[in-house]
């Protein structure tokens, strides 16, 4: 927490605002738009009922298809699910380990040819990155096919310019615990479609029609958010950036201190974009560093510091198994490679100067140990 947080809440206590929508809640809306320079914001339940929602409003259905990034955690795609949909799921690159535009097209290309073109394109900005969106804009209005810009992990961020999540017709964001600003549970949906906006306000609501009494002429959802989160939300957005700095300069520590390391390599900032680095993520090539993912996993764990693999891609989810995946080229799967050799280290905004070190120091010394074990093991 900011400390900031209490004088919003103290006022929705004070004004009997507790439940769902109040002041806060559209003041929140008004200072996200402003600070990303959308047009419109719903303050929601979450990142994933945002993405819910956009879905709706562009009317996917069952039995339509949507291209999904592969490599983010599955609620990017679990709203696909939800409205009986099909996930098609398309590889990273190396530029920014987001959507590959190759693979994209060749997708696209192959729905055309087949007459199955996707009702919209779902792309993430992993871990704060921006995805290559000139590219992949150019490739769905082409096909005159939408875009949601999941940008859950990614506020703050900006490519070219301009903020993350503006990009597409819809534009998602998480204010889950984890995540660089936190409501401890909400999200919001951003487009500078008006209309889109006060549509997913009413289904959002539970859908209820404008009438004396309780009258519903379709299907909504419990998707609002509180105006106490809300409140909460408005001061973390006040120390946004602040929290940007923060993130960037412990990924700068991390850089300075590992990256000479034969085979470390971390997760690249595209030129002219600006990451908000919520997580700070490498990679390892075992080959060159002679220490595996798993072992220097294992001697964080026994220091006690938590650190996890990449995200698994999610055409390779048992729940998903048998999805159409569309990978960087015909013999090279970027999301695999990076499921495999990648990681994520411990980045929280309050991480102090000391501890970091003690995590770079356990690295180091996981990936010495084991240099000096197989130096051993090739002399006898």
């Amino acid at each position: 927490m900011s400390g900031k947080e209490q004088k919003y809440i103290d006022e929705a206590f004070k004004t009997n605002w507790v439940a769902p929508l109040g002041p806060n809640v559209d003041a929140f809306e008004k200072e996200i738009t402003h600070f990303v320079g959308a047009n419109e914001a719903v303050a929601v339940s979450s990142g994933t009922a945002a993405i819910h929602l956009a879905l709706c409003l562009l009317d996917v259905k069952k039995g339509d298809k949507v291209f999904c990034s592969s490599l983010t955690f599955i609620a990017s795609a679990t709203p696909i699910i939800y409205q009986g949909a099909e996930p098609v799921f398309i590889d990273s690159e190396p530029d920014t380990w987001n959507m590959s535009p190759q693979a994209l097209e060749k997708a696209f290309k192959e729905a055309w040819h087949v007459g199955e073109l996707p009702k919209a394109v779902i792309v993430v900005n992993l871990y704060g990155q921006s995805a290559k969106m000139d590219e992949i804009l150019s490739i769905c209005n082409h096909y005159n096919v939408p875009i949601i810009e999941d940008a859950a992990e990614s506020l703050g961020s900006t490519y070219k310019g301009k903020a993350s999540g503006t990009f597409g017709q819809f534009g998602v964001f998480s204010f889950n615990g984890n995540k660089i600003i936190t409501t401890s549970g909400g999200g919001m949906l951003i487009s500078n479609d008006s209309v889109a906006c006060k549509k997913a306000r009413f289904l959002a609501t539970q859908a209820r029609d404008p009438a004396p009494h309780y009258q519903h002429s379709s299907i909504g959802y419990n998707y609002r958010m509180s105006n106490i989160l809300a409140g909460i939300g408005r001061a973390q957005l006040e120390i946004l950036e602040e929290r940007v700095k923060n993130r960037r300069l412990i990924f700068e520590r991390y850089f300075q201190e590992l990256s000479q390391i034969p085979g470390i390599y971390f997760m690249p900032e595209l030129e002219n974009t600006r990451s908000n680095r919520w997580l700070t993520s490498l990679t390892i090539n075992e080959t060159e560093s002679q220490v595996t993912v798993e072992e220097v996993l294992k001697a964080l764990t026994d220091e006690n510091i938590e650190a996890r693999p990449v995200w698994k891609p999610l055409h390779m989810q048992p729940v998903f198994k048998g999805a159409k995946y569309y990978p960087h080229t015909e013999c090279e799967s970027i999301s695999e490679q990076l499921f495999k050799t990648g990681i994520c280290l411990p980045s929280g905004s309050n991480l102090s100067v000391k501890d970091q070190m003690r995590i770079i120091n356990c690295i180091k010394g996981a990936v010495n140990s084991n240099t000096k074990e197989r130096d051993v093991i090739r002399i006898i």
